[in-house]
Order: C-alpha cells, then structure tokens, then sequence
C-alpha cells in the first residue's frame, strides 16, 4: 500500500512538473473549449485521454509496442499542435455529439503520451495512473477557473479566449517540436 501511495505521489507531481509541460498543455488544449457547466464532457474528456495513457504505458512496459523515445518526444508537441489547431475550428459552443471526435483524439494522444512511461510494475503503473489523473483534474479546474474569469466576469469574446490560448499552446509546442526533431 505505500508502494502504490508513494507512486501516487510520483504520479500528481509529475503532471504538474514543469518538465511535463507537454502534458499540460495538452491537456489546456483540450479542455479551454468547454465551461464548469460542461463538467460532464470533460471527465469524459480527461479520461479518454487517460484511458489511452494507460494503455501506451502497458503496452510500452510489456514490449509489445514500444517506439524510440526519441520519436515519442517528438511525437507529444505534434498531439498539442494537432490539438490547439483543432481549438481554431470551433465556432460553436454547442456539443451535441455523445462522443465527439475530440474524445478519440485525446484517447489516441494520451496513447501517445503513455509511450514514453514504461519502467513501472503493476502496483506503481497504478499508483501513478492514479496521481496523474488527480493532478491533471486540478489543471482541468484551474484551466476552467481561468476560463470562467476571463468569459464571465472580464467578458472576453469566447471564441477569442479560443483562439488567444489556442494559439499560444501552439507556439510553444512548435517550439518543443522544432527542438526534438528525431531525424
């Protein structure tokens, strides 16, 4: 049990590391779209993402699908740029759609991220799923904290909230991109 505590731990403050920036940023793009009225979509949302996470992760820690860690480091900026792109096509707020494509997107990129984790046993891939997930709600919550000020109260247009953030995210996973070139 202190096993799985400790990588609970390792987990939270591993997604808000300034060195998982990668991380955080996805998971800003992924979420700036939605309202705290929205919360549903995005519990959906963050845990596609990490559904996919664990299943690199298992995969990867397995052999049975494992790429160059270089390649993944590569490959994590394009799921943000990827991501803050898709943010430049949403017009409307209205989200009909049970699951909509976003939500096979953050699966598929937190399959990506997953990739890069596999040095973990059962106990501690657990322990850290765990904290990730709880880490990763306390951005979603300041994400849309930050959201509800900027819309409600300073009245910003929301679309250019989008847009602003979006495009912002983007820059900087660019920026990652260009430096992890693994060619």
């Amino acid at each position: 049990m202190q096993e799985l505590a400790s990588y609970f731990n390792i987990g939270r403050h591993h997604i808000v590391d300034v060195r998982s920036l990668g991380h955080m940023l996805l998971v800003t793009a992924l979420c700036i779209r939605y309202l705290f009225s929205d919360w549903k979509k995005v519990v959906i949302l963050i845990s596609a993402f990490t559904v996919g996470n664990i299943a690199g992760m298992i995969l990867s820690i397995f052999n049975i699908f494992r790429l160059s860690n270089h390649w993944v480091e590569f490959l994590i900026p394009l799921t943000i740029i990827i991501t803050a792109i898709t943010n430049v096509f949403v017009k409307k707020f209205v989200y009909k759609q049970k699951y909509p494509p976003i939500y096979f997107l953050a699966l598929f990129f937190g399959f990506i991220h997953g990739l890069s984790l596999h040095h973990f046993s059962f106990v501690q891939l657990t322990g850290f799923t765990i904290g990730i997930e709880a880490g990763q709600f306390l951005i979603v919550l300041a994400i849309l904290l930050l959201t509800f000020i900027c819309i409600s109260i300073l009245k910003i247009n929301r679309r250019e909230y989008i847009l602003f953030l979006s495009g912002g995210v983007l820059a900087v996973a660019m920026q990652m991109a260009m430096q992890r070139i693994p060619f």
